[in-house]
C-alpha cells in the first residue's frame, strides 16, 4: 500500500534501514547498565577505580613499549623480512602468509590484545586478505608467559609448578586452533606474495625489507612520533574498555545476575566430572580472565579440576578482551564472529590439553589452598618486564626461523631429487 512503511525499518537520509534485533538488545543492555549504575553508585565507582588501577599499573606500562616497538619494526620493513623468510613455513601449516610469523611472535611475547592490533594494522596495509587476517587473529592473540607463570601460577595458585601445564595447554591449544583454521575458507581470497624472486631465501628477505623501508619513506623521527601517538591512542581505547567491563561485571554481581545464571554452567561441569564449586570461575571468566582464574585458584576443588578450568578461562580470555578486539578491528572489514568462535575452540582445546598434561606429568598441590585474597608476586620492574618480553619475542622468532629454514632445506632437497 502507498505510504506503508516496512516493519522494523527506520529511515536514514531518506533511505530505509532495517533494524537488527541485536540493536534493540544492545539498547536495552545499555539502558539497564545505566540504571544499575544509578542504583549501585558505590559499586560502579569502586569498579571503575579498580579497572583504572589495573590499566595504569599493569596494562599501560606492560604493553606500551611493545606497541611502539612493533610499529617501528613494521615501518623499518622487518615484517616484510619475516614475511619472505617465514613463507615456506606459515603458508603450508596455517594457510597465512609469512608476515603472520611476526604477529605470532609479538602476540606470544606481549599477550592480549597486541596480536589483534598488529593483525588489524597489517590488514589496513594490504599485507593480509580478509580471510587470512581473521584466521591469523584468531590463533595469534594469546596470553603472555609472564602472566601465566607469574600472576596465575605463583600469585594465584601459590606454586610455580603449575606454570608448565597452564602454559603447555594454552600454547598447544593455540597451535591446534591455528591448524584447525587452516581449512576454514581454504579456497577463498589470498594475499599476494611479497617476493617472487629466485635465489637464496635470506638474501630475498633482506631485499624485501630494504624495498619496504624505501617505499615507506618516512624519516625515523616521524616514524617514532607516529608510533607513540598511535600506541597511546590504542591503549586509551583498551583502558576505557577495561574500566567499562570492570563496572559491568561488578554491577551484575551486585545485582545477583551472575549468581542466577550459575546453574547453566553446572550443565557444563557435571558431564565432565568437574567440581561444581568451579561454577563461579566460569561465570567470572566469561567476562574477564583475571577474575576467572582467580576464582578457579580459590575454589575448594581438586588441583586437577582447578587447572583445567583456569586453562580454559585464559584461552577464552573473556568478553573484556573480545570487546577490545572488536573495537580494534573497526574499519578493517574484519568480522568478530570467527574470532569468538575460535576463542571457544581454543578454550576447549586448552582445557583438554591441560588435563592431558596433568595426567602425563602430575603436579603436587600446595600444602594449603591459596588465600581468599591473592597477592601477585612483586611486579617486575619496567626494564625487567621489557627484557623478558623481548627475550620471548626473540625466542619465538628464532624458533620460527629455524623451522622455516629446515622446511626450505627439505623442499630444496626434494626438488633436487626429482630432477
Amino acid at each position: 500500500m502507498p505510504g506503508r512503511r516496512g516493519v522494523g525499518r527506520v529511515r536514514c537520509g531518506g533511505m530505509p534501514v532495517r533494524e537488527s534485533p541485536l540493536t534493540h538488545l544492545l539498547v536495552a543492555a545499555v539502558v539497564g547498565l545505566v540504571l544499575a549504575m544509578v542504583v549501585y553508585p558505590e559499586t560502579a565507582f569502586a569498579a571503575a577505580v579498580a579497572g583504572l588501577k589495573v590499566w595504569w599499573d599493569v596494562v599501560f606500562p606492560a604493553l606500551l613499549p611493545f606497541f611502539i616497538g612493533a610499529q617501528i619494526l613494521m615501518a623499518l620493513g622487518v615484517v616484510h623480512f619475516m614475511g619472505v623468510l617465514m613463507e615456506p613455513f606459515m603458508r603450508p601449516l596455517f594457510n597465512v602468509p609469512g608476515t603472520g610469523a611476526f604477529v605470532v611472535a609479538v602476540g606470544l611475547a606481549s599477550g592480549y590484545p597486541l596480536g589483534a592490533v598488529i593483525t588489524a594494522r597489517m590488514r589496513r596495509q594490504g599485507l593480509l586478505s580478509k580471510t587470512e587476517a581473521e584466521r591469523l587473529m584468531s590463533f595469534s592473540n594469546t596470553a603472555d608467559p609472564l602472566f601465566m607463570a607469574g600472576a596465575v601460577a605463583v600469585g594465584m595458585f601459590s606454586t610455580a609448578s603449575v606454570a608448565g601445564p597452564i602454559m603447555a595447554g594454552h600454547y598447544l591449544g593455540a597451535l591446534a586452533t591455528g591448524l584447525a583454521l587452516r581449512f576454514w575458507r581454504g579456497g577463498s581470497d589470498r594475499s599476494e606474495a611479497l617476493d617472487g624472486e629466485e635465489g637464496w631465501l635470506l638474501a630475498r628477505a633482506w631485499r624485501a625489507m630494504v624495498r619496504a623501508r624505501r617505499e615507506d619513506g618516512r624519516p625515523f623521527g616521524q616514524v617514532l612520533g607516529d608510533a607513540v601517538r598511535d600506541s597511546i591512542n590504542t591503549l586509551l581505547l583498551v583502558g576505557g574498555l577495561i574500566i567499562l567491563m570492570s563496572v559491568v561485571i561488578q554491577v551484575l554481581d551486585r545485582a545477583g545476575i551472575l549468581t542466577a545464571v550459575g546453574g547453566l554452567f553446572l550443565l557444563v561441569l557435571h558431564p565432565l566430572g568437574l567440581d561444581p564449586s568451579l561454577t563461579r570461575s566460569l561465570i567470572s571468566g566469561l567476562f574477564e580472565l583475571t577474575l576467572g582464574t582467580q576464582a578457579a585458584a580459590q575454589a575448594p576443588a581438586p588441583l586437577f579440576d582447578r587447572l583445567v578450568i583456569a586453562g580454559a578461562v585464559i584461552a577464552w580470555s573473556g568478553l573484556s578482551v573480545h570487546a577490545q578486539v572488536a573495537a580494534i578491528i573497526q574499519g578493517t572489514g574484519l568480522s568478530i564472529g570467527p574470532y569468538i568462535a575460535a576463542r571457544a575452540f581454543h578454550a576447549v582445546a586448552a582445557g583438554a590439553l591441560t588435563a592431558l598434561w596433568m595426567a602425563w606429568f602430575p603436579v603436587a598441590a600446595p600444602a594449603f589452598l591459596p588465600a581468599l585474597a591473592w597477592a601477585a608476586p612483586g611486579p617486575l620492574p619496567w626494564l625487567g618486564r621489557l627484557v623478558a618480553g623481548a627475550f620471548h619475542f626473540l625466542v619465538a622468532v628464532g624458533a620460527l626461523a629455524a623451522v622455516a629454514a629446515v622446511t626450505q632445506l627439505l623442499r630444496a632437497r626434494a626438488a633436487s631429487g626429482l630432477r
